[in-house]
């Protein structure tokens, strides 16, 4: 057998190994990054928006600033306003029209329930506020209701837990794509909004800081 040909038979085998091995071994950990199991298991508002939710995901991170520095960067967020803080090249790949601010836009603080947000090009996808409650939860759901994206804030000592959920549920799936969505979309899932999370950290504390900064001039 060439080299070549067991090269291929090797990947193969390594492939069919990865797959048989994730629901058991990886997934808990892909869905959970971040996450404490108080906060995977604690109901956040916006939960009842979709209870038979196929796919859950809950992950987090802490932040080293008040919840006052993490909210302006999550009410800005989205397709044509504030990004998504994470690979942009990505996202723009797929057609999503995204560019991370690395300021407040002042333009996009003011939402209110029922706002809709386009997750691409005007004509796509929407989001619309379900769930406002500034600096400490923020709740999005498709309008096909199939999707709903919740934001939990838990202040910490002068940090914050930012705890992201992610609800979708998949009723005409078949058992094919169901698969092919546990072993594709949901890593693919947590580099992204790790990446998010990482970028929103960044860019509170820093928002932190130049707030405590110019306190410090004034004072």
């Amino acid at each position: 057998m060439g080299a070549a040909r067991r090269r291929i038979i090797g990947g193969i085998g390594l492939t069919g190994l990865v797959a048989a091995s994730y629901p058991l071994v990886f997934r808990h950990r892909c869905l959970t990054w971040g996450a404490t199991s108080d906060e995977i298991t604690r109901r956040l508002p916006g939960d009842e928006l979709l209870d038979s939710a196929d796919i859950v995901s809950t992950r987090a991170i802490t932040i080293g600033a008040p919840p006052s520095a993490v909210w302006p960067w999550l009410v800005q967020m989205g397709s044509g306003r504030g990004g998504a803080y994470s690979y942009d090249w990505i996202e723009n790949l797929l057609g999503l029209d995204i560019r991370s601010a690395n300021e407040v836009l002042p333009e996009f603080q003011d939402i209110k329930v029922g706002d809709a947000f386009p997750l691409g090009p005007p004509g796509g996808p929407l989001m619309r506020v379900q769930v406002l409650d500034p600096e400490r939860s923020l709740a999005f759901r498709l309008d096909d209701g199939n999707w709903v994206w919740i934001f939990g804030l838990f202040p910490q000592n002068g940090s914050t837990r930012l705890v992201s959920r992610n609800r979708i549920a998949t009723p005409n799936a078949s058992p094919a794509k169901r698969a092919a969505n546990a072993l594709l979309m949901e890593p693919g899932s947590l580099v992204m909004e790790r990446k998010m999370l990482k970028g929103i950290r960044q860019r509170a504390e820093g928002l932190a800081q130049h707030t405590a900064a110019r306190a410090e001039g004034s004072g």
